[in-house]
């Protein structure tokens, strides 16, 4: 059977999350191929094309969602960009890998996945944390009852991101507006491995806030406003009945990820660290008592930042070859799109936001 042909729109072969994370993630999936690229320049389409040993290289992106010999439209470009290319590849009949934050707003993630749902296509939004082998380990070893009953559950997770400076690409998330942030992303992929493993957030309080007002761009002396939080805090209510605690710290590359777990015969952690977010990196869960390991990688010998990707493409590819859907879709973007909303309005208002009707 031939491979699935994949159209990467935001392809760069000197920085970018598709050149350091998916290219050694699809080249560790047999049954994925790059066919196109697409970038803001012909230029740079033209350098990742060699990079990715891509058939095509456009400098439209919407051209790229419209070649009939792509299979899948991945959308790596950034996160105001998302809604145009996720439309059009749709409307093209693409299947579509798209990262997350799937949208600006709750508006626009429904909009894409109505669009989807529609036309019964397969879609996967890039939340490879919480799809990765020991977050889904974790959750099945909490759900045969390894540790009894979850009790309480404490995360930390740091990220780079959002400290005093910042390398210029990365000036846009300090803009609230364009959707994505220390929230958004370094919190919405922790939010999503934590829902994983208790179960959804019935109730939220919330505290998101500003410590530092602006930042420097690395090289130059320009400083950014910054007008989204670079520190968030959580306390949640599940429907497993267990309580949750979450801190993600902006700016830190010195503390590891914790996820410490308390049942009621137990405990389960959760470690791993990684400058970018926990979702980027290895991860490994410890029980006591002890519990069988996690199962290995699907994919070895590739980059850290490639790992938990890959295991995201290679279920994804499963999916499409058996009409099967066990990725998180776009209608998981919108459920945790919401919740973020909700963060949102209890930092805003002071108040715990039931979330009952998600």
């Amino acid at each position: 059977m031939a491979p699935l042909r994949i159209g990467f729109a935001g392809a760069n072969a000197e920085r970018g999350w598709a050149k350091d994370a998916h290219l050694g993630a699809i080249s560790a999936v047999p049954d994925l191929i790059v066919q196109a690229v697409s970038a803001r320049t012909q230029e740079i389409a033209d350098g990742a094309k060699a990079l990715f040993g891509a058939a095509s290289a456009y400098d439209d992106s919407l051209a790229l969602a419209r070649d009939t010999q792509v299979d899948i439209v991945a959308v790596t470009v950034k996160v105001p960009e998302h809604r145009a290319i996720v439309l059009a590849a749709i409307a093209a009949g693409k299947h579509v890998y798209c990262e997350w934050p799937l949208g600006r707003d709750l508006a626009e993630a429904q909009e894409m996945a109505d669009a989807a749902r529609a036309a019964g296509v397969h879609v996967c939004i890039g939340l490879q944390g919480g799809n990765s082998w020991a977050v889904r380990h974790a959750a099945q070893l909490v759900k045969g009852g390894a540790i009894g009953r979850p009790l309480s559950l404490r995360v930390v997770s740091p990220t780079g991101g959002w400290g005093a400076e910042s390398p210029p690409n990365y000036a846009y998330l300090q803009d609230k507006s364009n959707g994505a942030t220390l929230s958004t992303i370094a919190g919405g992929h922790t939010l999503s491995a934590i829902e994983a493993v208790i179960g959804a957030f019935t109730e939220v309080t919330a505290r998101a806030s500003i410590l530092l007002d602006s930042m420097i761009l690395m090289g130059s002396e320009e400083t950014v406003i910054r007008t989204c939080a670079d520190h968030l805090l959580t306390f949640g209510k599940h429907d497993s009945g267990c309580i949750s605690s979450l801190e993600v710290v902006g700016g830190v590359t010195d503390v590891p990820f914790q996820f410490e777990l308390r049942g009621s015969k137990g405990s389960l952690s959760i470690t791993g660290g990684h400058p970018g977010g926990y979702q980027a990196g290895t991860l490994t869960v410890t029980t006591n008592p002890p519990s069988p390991r996690q199962p290995e990688q699907v994919a070895t010998g590739i980059g850290t930042q490639s790992v938990n990707v890959a295991e995201l493409w290679a279920r994804f590819a499963s999916d499409i070859r058996s009409g099967t859907r066990t990725v998180p879709d776009f209608d998981r973007a919108v459920r945790l799109t919401r919740l973020l909303d909700a963060i949102d309005a209890s930092s805003e208002n002071g108040s715990t936001v039931s979330l009952g009707g998600q």
